[in-house]
């Protein structure tokens, strides 16, 4: 497992299946909570190395190139194995241990319902992963160090291929256009202008990207927004300050 982080703490904690997972889904929300001033990380569970384009070495580096240009406070890859992203203990403990090391209120992840078997395996990973992390009896490490127990308070689910309903819908019109820079630093997945030869996939496709951005117009539209991003919530959302979640504007 590798990790490179100094372990500070953040808001949001976005997990991805594969490196380019979260900025296809919910690029645009994350940007949206660091222009609030909060921080953001983010974690992909796999090196994506059984993916049709691109290498491990070349997807890793794209990667960090995302979390440039994102500007994320840290970004995480494990190695847990693309194609073999199994529900075991090793793994489960290995998110766990990312959890407690960043300790965040709100943690993303993929979808439960899904095309890719990878991205339903992670959802349930990172699902029970977060109950879990808040069991003091379950014992992780972080460098030989003993992690404290730390459970998260809002799980939300990004959209990816299948069209969910979401139960919310962020307005991330002031950031959708900047979120593309991230994702299109993963230059190997999409279609380039002239390039010829590569492998057919079904993000390769020329149509893909605009398809994303029709999406996003889409789920805009539904509360009058130019663009939407679509999240499922796994726990009742409580109203603390009603007028603050439903200003009068």
């Amino acid at each position: 497992m590798q990790m490179e982080s100094d372990g500070s703490r953040v808001y949001a904690l976005a997990f991805g299946a594969h490196p380019d997972d979260v900025e296809l889904s919910c690029g645009a929300t994350l940007l949206k909570i660091m222009g609030e001033g909060s921080k953001v990380a983010v974690c992909d569970l796999t090196r994506g190395e059984m993916g049709t384009l691109g290498t491990p070495e070349t997807r890793r580096k794209e990667a960090a190139e995302a979390a440039k240009a994102m500007g994320y406070r840290e970004r995480v890859q494990l190695d847990l194995g693309d194609s073999k992203l199994f529900y075991n203990e090793e793994n489960l403990h290995a998110v766990i241990a990312v959890i407690r090391r960043f300790r965040p209120q709100a943690v993303f992840c993929n979808p439960a319902e899904e095309r890719h078997p990878d991205h339903v395996k992670a959802s349930k990973l990172v699902t029970d992963a977060c109950y879990y992390a808040g069991l003091r009896q379950l014992k992780t490490t972080d460098g030989g160090t003993p992690q404290e127990p730390h459970r998260p308070r809002h799980i939300f689910h990004y959209i990816q291929f299948r069209d969910l309903a979401p139960d919310m819908i962020v307005d991330v019109s002031d950031t959708f256009e900047a979120s593309r820079h991230g994702l299109l630093s993963f230059t190997s997945q999409f279609w380039q202008e002239g390039e010829s030869g590569s492998p057919a996939t079904l993000i390769k496709r020329k149509e893909f990207l605009s398809g994303l951005e029709a999406r996003a117009r889409a789920l805009g539209e539904q509360i009058g927004a130019q663009y939407g991003e679509g999240l499922i919530e796994t726990t009742t959302p409580a109203v603390r300050t009603f007028t603050a979640c439903f200003p009068d504007i």
